[in-house]
């Protein structure tokens, strides 16, 4: 008798494997000083928290996705959510990004404007990330062996949103105007009140009036910056 790992123990953690080991092809292109949005001193200036301390909020958040996961796959059990055809996968993608980016705009807005999204607190993760997950698997109509494929695109693209590099040939950049440049902008001091859309699309900053253009500029020093090109509100 072969060994089999379903397909609801595949979706629950293939994306918590495919998060360490993109996260790790970006630590030794951090020394990438040339294409960084941020120079090494100014990083180590700015974070107020430790490395270990972000491994461990990290792993705590990805326990619960993990188990929240594996409850909606035995909720789901017995359901039709059998194979589809291309064209009903690339719908469900669509629904799903578009579900997973309506939740994390006005819930990552709100968060911002009631103090709760510091240092990624383990509530900002259930709310933001999980039930957002949730949702957009609940709403697409997905199988669990679809959510594979999805939950770990959104896991690297959202990586890759928040690596603070510019790397030249990158198809997100190409392909998605939320980018990391765009997230930068959002990271910056001011940007608290700008550009709170991820992890796909930019449409609820622009219908809302919370986007924030950016022009890339060499930063005096060697590297790259991030810099509106237009006026923002300090209140």
């Amino acid at each position: 008798m072969g060994f089999e790992v379903s397909d609801e123990l595949l979706g629950a953690f293939v994306p918590i494997l495919v998060y360490w080991v993109y996260s790790g092809i970006y630590i030794p292109l951090g020394s990438l000083e040339n294409y960084r949005l941020h120079s090494k001193k100014e990083e180590e200036d700015k974070n107020l928290v430790s490395k270990g301390t972000v491994v461990k909020g990290v792993i705590l958040q990805q326990v619960i996705q993990a188990v929240v996961a594996i409850l909606l796959f035995t909720m789901i059990a017995g359901c039709c959510r059998s194979k589809a055809f291309l064209i009903v996968l690339a719908r469900q993608f669509f629904i799903a990004m578009f579900v997973l980016d309506t939740w994390q705009y006005f819930m990552h807005r709100y968060m911002h404007h009631n103090k709760f999204s510091l240092y990624n607190h383990p509530l900002e993760g259930l709310l933001l990330d999980t039930i957002g997950g949730a949702l957009s698997f609940l709403l697409s109509g997905m199988s669990p062996r679809a959510s594979i494929f999805f939950f770990s695109f959104a896991t690297i693209k959202t990586v890759d949103d928040h690596c603070g590099l510019w790397l030249p040939g990158n198809l997100f950049h190409l392909f998605f105007r939320n980018n990391s440049a765009y997230h930068d902008i959002h990271h910056q001091l001011y940007g608290s009140k700008y550009n709170f859309s991820q992890p796909f699309f930019v449409m609820w900053d622009k219908i809302l009036g919370t986007y924030m253009p950016y022009s890339l500029e060499k930063r005096a020093g060697g590297g790259l910056e991030a810099r509106p090109t237009k006026e923002f509100k300090d209140n």
